[in-house]
């Protein structure tokens, strides 16, 4: 096998700043763009960042409709819907206003509006889909985040719910990006304190799994480069967003969640976010996302804080930090260099640590601020038990895409000894 010598640059345009909202409606005419599909949430759509888009369209002249049903953490099902939507009508471009739900499943009604598919797997990615490749270029996309977490304002990626099979899969190509992010820190302020923290930890677990991931040089090298993965393995530019987005939240995340009046925190884990997006949308994420794709899909009763209350859920960020103290104790030996750069970024005294302490001292440090956001000790505390492993599993298996990219290779016995590790932290 020729591994690849390469990795690309791949990322959306991005503007931060306070009141940048209000620009939209300008950037929108500026193109040309006359009628747009707005994409929400029900809880969002009586908020102000929703308020501010649509006030910035009436006065460029621009006609929408929108969209307010997307489901916080979206299934096929839910994406289904908007797409009916689009298809309805007619549309120059997309508008998303929300965290990573809304950003998805706006990339997804983008897609399958201006190319529909003869099944709706076709562009899913392989094993569960058939991952066909984008045709072309996608209506413009202009994504208002309002959450810290996803950074999916950066990236070419939408992850779903695939209800079948109760696990998550998603479609991956760089024809996905938005065209513009809008990142105004002021949409930040309608967070509830417990999203805070879990799409802030979203962002901990984006940067340090790219930043570990396996090295761009030991994945297949494609036969032609437009078949190069956006998810290329660990590079040198990656590395960089990556590391600084750790820094960043650091001594960003708890102040964000603790006061949410707290503008300069959370407008720079906003920052961070993106930097992190940047990061992990061309490097990739490895096990700790892996592995929560069934725990998200297998969830039982659960409905944590601040979340909606009509369906049981595991947030996305939640998730994955459950999984990460756990996976990095795994990754760390294969690049304990790395592991231990990371743990410092993120405040923790490295001075005199052996090779063979990296994996504690990351895991060690991640649990802190598990417990200092009061999150929940371990899958245990989501309603997981070890009856549940095989489960998990078979689950996490066919997430080629992210597990492949471990630095250590995985397989079902690994994973199991992971999850195992990841019921109980303190």
């Amino acid at each position: 096998m020729e591994y690849d010598y390469a990795f690309e640059m791949a990322t959306s345009n991005i503007r931060y700043g306070w009141g940048t909202t209000r620009e939209l409606g300008m950037d929108l005419a500026d193109m040309g763009i006359k009628r747009v599909m707005v994409l929400t949430d029900p809880n969002l759509s009586k908020l102000p960042p929703v308020e501010t888009v649509l006030d910035s369209l009436s006065k460029q002249n621009i006609e929408y409709r929108l969209f307010d049903q997307v489901r916080v953490e979206p299934t096929d099902g839910s994406l289904q819907k908007a797409i009916e939507f689009a298809r309805s009508e007619t549309f120059d471009g997309f508008v998303a206003v929300g965290g990573g739900s809304t950003i998805d499943t706006a990339k997804v009604a983008n897609l399958y509006y201006t190319y529909p598919p003869d099944d709706f797997l076709d562009y899913v990615n392989a094993p569960i889909g058939k991952g066909i490749p984008v045709p072309g270029n996608l209506k413009p996309l202009f994504a208002v985040p309002t959450t810290a977490g996803t950074g999916s304002e950066t990236t070419g990626v939408a992850i779903f719910d695939y209800e079948q099979m109760h696990a998550k899969t998603g479609i991956a190509n760089r024809r996905l990006k938005p065209t513009l992010g809008i990142v105004d820190p002021e949409n930040t302020r309608t967070m509830p304190p417990m999203v805070a923290a879990c799409t802030g930890l979203d962002v901990l677990t984006h940067a340090i799994e790219s930043f570990t991931a396996m090295p761009y040089t030991r994945r297949p090298r494609p036969e032609r480069p437009s078949l190069r993965p956006a998810y290329q393995g660990s590079n040198p530019i990656s590395d960089i967003w990556s590391l600084q987005a750790l820094r960043m939240l650091s001594g960003n995340l708890i102040k964000a969640v603790e006061d949410p009046s707290n503008d300069e925190a959370r407008g720079t884990m906003l920052l961070a976010a993106s930097f992190a997006g940047i990061g992990f949308g061309n490097a990739g994420v490895t096990l700790p996302h892996g592995m929560s794709y069934p725990v998200s899909g297998m969830v039982k009763g659960y409905t944590p804080r601040d979340y909606p209350q009509d369906h049981p859920i595991v947030p996305h960020g939640m998730a994955v930090v459950l999984n990460a103290p756990a996976a990095f104790r795994f990754t760390a030996p294969a690049c304990p260099e790395k592991h231990l750069q990371a743990a410092e970024a993120l405040g923790a005294d490295i001075s005199g640590a052996k090779p063979q302490d990296a994996g504690k001292i990351l895991s060690e440090r991640i649990i802190e601020i598990m417990k200092q956001l009061d999150l929940p000790n371990g899958l245990s505390g989501i309603g997981y038990s070890r009856k549940d492993i095989p489960r998990l599993v078979e689950g996490t298996l066919p997430q080629h895409r992210v597990i492949k990219l471990s630095p250590r290779a995985v397989g079902a016995e690994e994973l199991a000894q992971i999850f195992e590790d990841a019921m109980v932290y303190w």
